[in-house]
């Protein structure tokens, strides 16, 4: 279903940059029979009809759960967390613009070295579970001192 969508979008609007997020189906996170099915089904339509695509693998996000952040039993939303705050951080470069990455276009030419080779792994630091946002209020003068010294 959203392959198709996919290939519409890129049939209606051919010039835009089309940048999706994928998650690689893992037997930890799912137990559906058909989810690894569904994975390989699309590549073919990752590889035509996208420009970047940034892949999220399920068993290592379910590690990173249970390993790093010490859950002892990882929840669908504890795993979104990590993917929402990784799609946030990707993204902030359409909000606060760079000369490197002012746009989709900029960002695809810095990035991809070929057309073909779009499939990137991001990472994300500092994790931290979705309970456990700890906010410090940092004052300028805070800043320059721990960052400058």
């Amino acid at each position: 279903m959203v392959t198709l969508l996919i290939n519409k979008i890129q049939e209606e609007y051919p010039n835009c940059i089309m940048n999706t997020f994928s998650v690689v189906p893992s037997p930890k996170a799912s137990d559906t029979v058909v989810t690894p099915y569904n994975a390989i089904l699309s590549i073919h339509q990752l590889v035509e009809n996208t420009d970047e695509t940034y892949c999220f693998d399920n068993e290592v996000l379910y590690d990173i759960c249970f390993c790093t952040l010490k859950l002892t039993m990882p929840t669908y939303r504890d795993l979104n967390h990590l993917v929402s705050a990784t799609m946030s951080d990707l993204n902030t470069c359409l909000c606060f613009p760079d000369q490197l990455s002012a746009d989709l276009h900029k960002l695809a030419n810095s990035m991809l070295p070929f057309t073909s080779l779009h499939f990137f792994m991001p990472g994300f630091a500092p994790l931290t579970s979705y309970g456990s946002q700890q906010y410090v209020l940092a004052s300028t003068m805070f800043l320059c001192t721990v960052h400058c010294a």
